[in-house]
């Protein structure tokens, strides 16, 4: 399948820092109506909503935990042309608290996909090579779902979302092969089972599950986030460190937005990186959000530079560079290296 290039980036991603006022507000200057949007408090330890247009807006999953979907009315209430309204949940609106949201573009509706063994509800967009996939699971240790970007797919994060606790977050990326599974609320360098991706490599148009009960229990209902590799946009791959403050480079292909990383050799926490949070005009990007902790902002530790190609590592810390460790990254440009962007760092 062939793509347009993307000239704008935040057309399909955008971060958008707000303040809550303890009532009802409605954020704008996303750029778009998205379809996914993951709310997190900086300045105060709570945490993490995700909300998507497929499963509806009220209810909310929880990167930091286990537990399945919540429904609430008082979150998240609509998704709105250039943002999304919010209630008065203390969780994203608390007053005078500082909040970060990333937001991703899908198909802003949904449609059925038969491509799998199982069939899925899709949002999926595939310019910018995201999709939400629904879909309720078997139990059989071989089941496929329809992703809908027609092209393989690079990380797929699927989440339980019915009433039964303690089933992980799962994480296939494709630096880790098809064996190994991470999980997103938690610092474990995960596992190699069968019993999950099936030991089987994503398609152009499905994935495959085998039967854990975190993506395939007879009767549970699971959502799955898919991105691929969209050239000058985003970037899933991996890299070394070297345990310098003079770090390893990692080459992604545009200016990035957005950086998600996590050690893969060692029981470290994720960590999610962004343009907007770090305001004092140079590269240097120095505050950050952990996806599997309700805590607050941290600010010193994991310092990178966004450059105009890629991403330079300024730590010695072991969440992101560790000497001789192994890493995986999903990266979102704000700038695309391609077409007519003239690109610069900051």
């Amino acid at each position: 399948m062939a793509y347009t290039t993307i000239n704008k980036s935040t057309d399909y991603f955008n971060t958008k820092l707000y303040t809550g006022n303890g009532s009802t507000q409605s954020i704008t200057g996303v750029g778009f109506q998205p379809d996914w949007v993951w709310l997190k408090s900086r300045s105060n330890a709570q945490g993490h909503n995700l909300f998507d247009a497929v499963r509806g807006v009220n209810k909310p999953l929880f990167s930091d935990d286990s537990n399945g979907e919540a429904t609430t009315t008082d979150r998240l209430s609509l998704f709105d042309s250039d943002g999304f309204t919010l209630g008065s949940n203390t969780n994203v609106n608390n007053t005078g608290y500082t909040y970060a949201s990333w937001n991703w573009l899908g198909a802003n509706g949904t449609a059925s996909n038969t491509d799998g063994s199982i069939t899925s509800t899709v949002s999926a967009n595939t310019t910018s090579g995201f999709s939400i996939v629904s879909y309720t699971g078997t139990a059989n240790s071989s089941d496929t779902v329809g992703h809908g970007l027609g092209v393989v797919p690079k990380m797929i994060i699927i989440k339980r979302r019915d009433g039964a606790g303690g089933t992980n977050w799962c994480v296939y990326h494709v630096s880790n092969n098809n064996t190994k599974v991470m999980f997103l609320e938690s610092t474990s360098s995960g596992i190699s089972n069968v019993r999950y991706w099936n030991n089987t490599t994503p398609t152009s148009s499905v994935f495959t599950i085998g039967n854990d009960s975190s993506l395939n229990a007879s009767g549970g209902t699971f959502v799955a986030y898919c991105f691929a590799d969209i050239k000058g946009f985003s970037k899933f791959g991996s890299y070394v460190g070297n345990g310098n403050a003079d770090g390893t480079f990692v080459y992604t292909g545009f200016k990035p937005a957005f950086f998600l990383f996590k050690r893969t050799d060692g029981a470290n926490s994720w960590g999610i990186m962004d343009n907007k949070r770090s305001t004092s005009g140079a590269n240097e990007i120095d505050k950050g959000l952990k996806p599997d902790s309700a805590n607050a902002e941290y600010t010193g530790f994991n310092k990178i530079d966004f450059t105009s190609n890629g991403i330079k590592l300024k730590s010695t810390d072991s969440d992101n560079n560790a000497s001789g460790a192994s890493y995986i990254y999903m990266a979102f440009a704000e700038e695309p290296l391609v077409g007519d962007n003239p690109c610069t760092a900051r």
